[in-house]
């Protein structure tokens, strides 16, 4: 039975999405991200507690498609995962899920917006395991030449 998490990669917050095999995607939270050396400390928590088997990483892709270098960054990332974990971590398209996590909220005061802002990057983790679940359109892979 999968466990997916899905993940909103950030270098201040991580936000996270967890489904099981019924398929409903649920925002769980976020942490800090890359930048504190204790996200991967935190992330390990949440993955042995939900038992996770597949991770569902949003892939930041620019509007015209191409990749740039905060793709590169979350390539990184993944592969650590990838070595940490020894699961499958898929890539799925991310473009606009902020967004649409921000404006699923509403309108706020600048204040309230900043208290929420792990609330919408765990939404936002939660719209990308959505479309995971819903259309498997996954990214492959990218081709590094080392």
């Amino acid at each position: 039975m999968p466990n997916y998490l899905g993940v909103d990669y950030g270098t201040k917050r991580i936000g996270l999405a967890w489904a099981d095999d019924l398929g409903i995607a649920l925002p769980i939270g976020a942490f800090p991200g890359v930048d504190d050396p204790s996200y991967l400390e935190k992330f390990r928590e949440v993955f042995e507690q939900k038992k996770i088997n597949e991770i569902i990483v949003g892939y930041p892709i620019h509007m015209d498609g191409t990749v740039g270098l905060r793709a590169k960054e979350v390539d990184v990332f993944i592969k650590m995962l990838e070595e940490e974990f020894k699961i499958p971590v898929y890539r799925v398209d991310e473009r606009l899920t902020s967004l649409a996590a921000e404006q699923a909220m509403g309108k706020q005061s600048a204040k309230k917006k900043k208290q929420n802002l792990g609330k919408i990057d765990a939404s936002a983790a939660g719209l990308i395991l959505r479309d995971f679940i819903e259309n498997r359109n996954v990214i492959p892979a990218p081709v590094i030449i080392e």
